[in-house]
C-alpha cells in the first residue's frame, strides 16, 4: 500500500507491504522506493517492508535547503513512529545508509539490524567534497546532464551493457528529482560526519555489503569498518560496482534474507 505522511510540514511517500516484524528500505542518491520493488516483493512474504521516498527524491517533498543526514533520520523516524512501529531492520543503500546510521546514532534503541548496502561510516574525505562542490555546480547549470552521466558509473564498466534497460529506468527516476532536491543532498552528504564509533558500539547485528568493482566505495574500506562491529557481517561480491541490488540482485537478496531471519531471531529485551 503506498501512502503519503507529513514530517517536517513536509509530504513523504511511503510503501507498506507484508506482516510481521519490519524491515525498513532506503534508497539511495537519485534513487526511490521503486529501486527496491524486487525486494520488497520478496522480503514481504515474510516481513512487513517499508520503503520510504527520502525528501527531495521520488515524490516526497524537500525539508529544507541542506538535508542533513540526521534530519533525513528524524523524517524516517516519523514515518515509523506515524505507522506504530517500535523495533525494526533498517538498510540503507548508499546515501540510504548514511541515512541508517545517522538514525542508529539518535535512535538507537528502536534497531534490530543494521545493513549497510555499497555505502560506508566514513565521512568525505577533503577531495570528495571538493568533488561534491563541483558537482552543485553543475546540478544548477544542468541538472538532467549530471544526473544522466552519474548513473552508468555506478555500475561496474562490465556491466553497463548488460544492465541497459536497468540504466536507463534509473535515469528516470533520477530525472524525476528537483534541482533542489539534488542540491539538498549533495550538500547534505559533503557535511556528513564520521560514524564508525556507530559501528564500534552496536548491539546489534550488522551487514555490510560492497561491490569489488564499485566506483564510488573501494571495497576494502567497507571491508576494514565491518571488523568494528562486534556482531558484523561483511561480503563483497566479485563483478559488482555500486548498484548490488541489480548487479547481484539474486545473491543479495538471499543474503538480506538470511541477515534478517538472524537479526529477528535473536533474543533481545524490548
Amino acid at each position: 500500500m503506498i501512502r503519503t505522511l507529513k514530517s517536517k510540514g513536509a509530504k513523504i511517500r511511503v510503501s507498506d507491504t507484508g506482516k510481521g516484524r519490519a524491515v525498513v528500505l532506503l534508497h539511495g542518491f537519485l534513487e526511490s522506493m521503486e529501486i527496491w520493488e524486487d525486494f520488497a516483493a520478496q522480503l514481504s512474504k515474510r516481513y512487513r517492508v517499508i520503503c520510504i521516498d527520502l525528501p527531495g527524491h521520488g515524490r516526497s517533498e524537500c525539508v529544507g535547503y541542506v538535508h542533513r543526514m540526521e534530519r533525513l533520520a528524524e523524517v524516517v523516524k516519523d514515518v515509523m513512529d506515524e505507522l506504530g512501529l517500535r523495533r525494526y531492520l533498517l538498510v540503507g543503500h548508499s546515501m540510504g545508509g548514511y541515512v541508517a546510521l545517522a538514525f542508529a546514532e539518535q535512535y538507537p534503541e528502536y534497531l534490530r539490524g543494521l545493513c549497510l548496502f555499497h555505502s560506508t561510516a566514513l565521512a568525505d574525505s577533503n577531495e570528495k567534497k571538493l568533488d561534491r562542490e563541483r558537482a552543485i555546480r553543475l546540478v544548477k547549470k544542468n541538472p538532467l546532464n549530471y544526473t544522466r552521466q552519474l548513473i552508468s558509473n555506478l555500475f561496474a564498466v562490465a556491466n553497463v551493457k548488460k544492465y541497459r534497460k536497468e540504466i536507463e529506468g534509473l535515469k528516470k527516476i533520477a530525472s524525476r528529482t528537483s534541482k533542489q532536491g539534488i542540491v539538498a543532498a549533495l550538500e547534505g552528504m559533503k557535511v556528513r560526519k564520521n560514524r564508525e564509533a556507530i559501528l564500534k558500539f552496536a548491539d546489534y547485528p550488522i551487514l555490510i555489503i560492497a561491490g569489488k568493482r564499485d566506483n564510488v566505495i573501494p571495497w576494502e574500506t567497507l571491508k576494514a569498518q565491518s571488523a568494528h562491529p562486534r556482531l558484523g557481517k561483511f561480503k563483497a561480491f566479485e563483478g559488482v560496482g555500486h548498484m548490488g541490488f541489480i548487479e547481484a540482485r539474486n545473491e543479495t537478496l538471499r543474503l538480506l534474507k538470511r541477515f534478517c531471519y538472524s537479526s529477528f531471531k535473536r533474543k533481545v529485551k524490548e
